[in-house]
């Protein structure tokens, strides 16, 4: 193939590359304290089905954990770890009130009874109200969740600063997303960012609560907030570049919504009800689409609880009034989210992110020569698009499904050629991409 072809098709396949309680816990502005150190924090995933993350950091003043896991007896698991390190516990920070994040923290006190447990205001309130009933749910489907919970001995204002075991954390609290109140930590010197839930790795989340379009909004913002973020650790997972975790979170909750969509529409067999055919139909695209993924809830009908609040989400929304981060339709000039997350990846020159982009059976049409699959997709892209720079000149045509774009492609940054680009577009990901010279 001549450099010219390659350097237009290496254009077009890379993708998205991504605190007061007691005096002195909050809005602690102080230098950092002396001899903090930068390695990587410490992990232990409890056992499956439901694994969950627990972190520890170290710090000048000993270790600063990251949520507390599902029950004592995990909890116990990762405390021999954590001793392992023989370096004293000088804090813990809770995410936010799910289950599975706070039903070890009695066991982590047990153990390291000097440690204060740090949370927002709001999540602690979420904790001692518990209005959803995941308490006792918890306890019901697992007999090893504590029939009472240990609760945070220091709050924090909701977004302000904390210092904790002489480190600073910048932190932000949002609502209505993957729970109803989630807080992330953040590292300003190492650029960690300790996301809960709000971004996981890999795995089936849990969308029970009905919030995906107010979660794929709080993405947005996360991402805003923290653009400096390098690796991100989640609360379900392996950690991993930012960007590339919160757009893979992105690009999950965008094809769920795009799969369970048409069969809550009033033309679909049922109407707004979906049917068991749909409901298998929509469980096996999944399967096919993400093989592998565990779920982070020990519940075996998560996918189809999963449909179920997210199809009474849509069926109650007001397609006019849809923020744009929810919609399947772009705006005038805009970008559809795979789209966006293609063109993103190839100026990141983030492979991974290219590669994901794709649906596992995407086809590329490179002037006639045909790319089969996401393995063909990323190796074709490896060679031929990594190094790149993609500049969207014109949204030449959009519709739902499928977007043309007139682009410039420059294999070393600068200069380059025009080419168009026609995108077919299913759900979050793609299924199909053309390529053609625009001379």
């Amino acid at each position: 193939m001549n450099q010219r072809l390659r350097r237009l098709l290496a254009a077009t396949s890379a993708a998205a590359c991504l605190t007061a309680g007691p005096a002195g816990c909050s809005n602690d502005d102080k230098p950092e304290a002396p001899g903090a150190r930068t390695a990587q924090p410490g992990r232990f995933a409890s056992p499956g089905p439901g694994s969950v993350n627990t972190y520890w950091i170290r710090a000048p003043e000993g270790l600063v954990l990251v949520d507390t896991l599902r029950t004592p007896a995990d909890a116990r698991k990762a405390v021999a770890e954590i001793r392992k390190t023989g370096e004293p516990v000088a804090a813990i920070l809770l995410t936010h009130s799910h289950p599975d994040h706070v039903g070890g923290a009695g066991a982590f006190h047990e153990a390291f009874p000097e440690a204060p447990i740090h949370a927002s205001r709001a999540t602690d309130k979420a904790m001692r109200e518990d209005k959803r009933g995941f308490y006792p749910l918890a306890r019901s489907a697992n007999a090893a969740f504590p029939a009472d919970l240990t609760y945070a001995d220091r709050t924090f204002e909701d977004g302000t600063a904390l210092r904790a075991g002489g480190l600073r954390f910048e932190t932000a609290t949002y609502t209505g997303g993957e729970s109803d109140v989630a807080t992330v930590y953040y590292r300003p010197d190492t650029g960690d960012l300790f996301s809960g839930d709000l971004a996981t790795s890999k795995v089936t989340p849990a969308l029970i609560e009905g919030n995906s379009c107010g979660w794929l909004q709080i993405l947005d913002r996360l991402e805003r907030r923290f653009a400096g973020a390098g690796t991100l650790y989640p609360g379900h997972g392996a950690p991993g570049p930012a960007r590339a975790v919160i757009d893979g979170q992105r690009r999950y909750l965008q094809r769920f919504r795009g799969l369970v969509r048409p069969a809550v529409t009033p033309d679909s067999p049922q109407g707004r009800t979906i049917t068991p055919g749909e409901q298998e139909s929509i469980v096996s695209e999944l399967d096919r689409a993400y093989p592998g993924h565990p779920p982070v809830a020990d519940l075996p009908t998560i996918v189809q609880e999963n449909i179920k609040a997210v199809g009474r989400e849509l069926s109650a929304e007001d397609p006019a009034k849809v923020p744009a981060a929810c919609s399947d339709k772009p705006r005038e000039g805009t970008l559809t989210a795979p789209v966006r997350a293609y063109v993103d990846a190839v100026n990141g020159g983030n492979l991974d992110a290219l590669t994901e982009s794709f649906a596992p059976d995407a086809q590329v049409i490179d002037v006639g020569r045909r790319i089969q699959g996401r393995a063909a997709i990323r190796a074709w892209a490896a060679g031929e698009v990594i190094g790149g720079t993609l500049t969207v000149l014109r949204v030449v045509e959009s519709r739902p499904g499928h977007q043309r774009l007139l682009v410039r492609f420059a294999p070393g940054g600068t200069g380059g050629f025009a080419a168009y680009y026609t995108f077919t577009v299913n759900g979050a990901s793609i299924t199909r991409a053309e390529l053609a010279y625009a001379d």
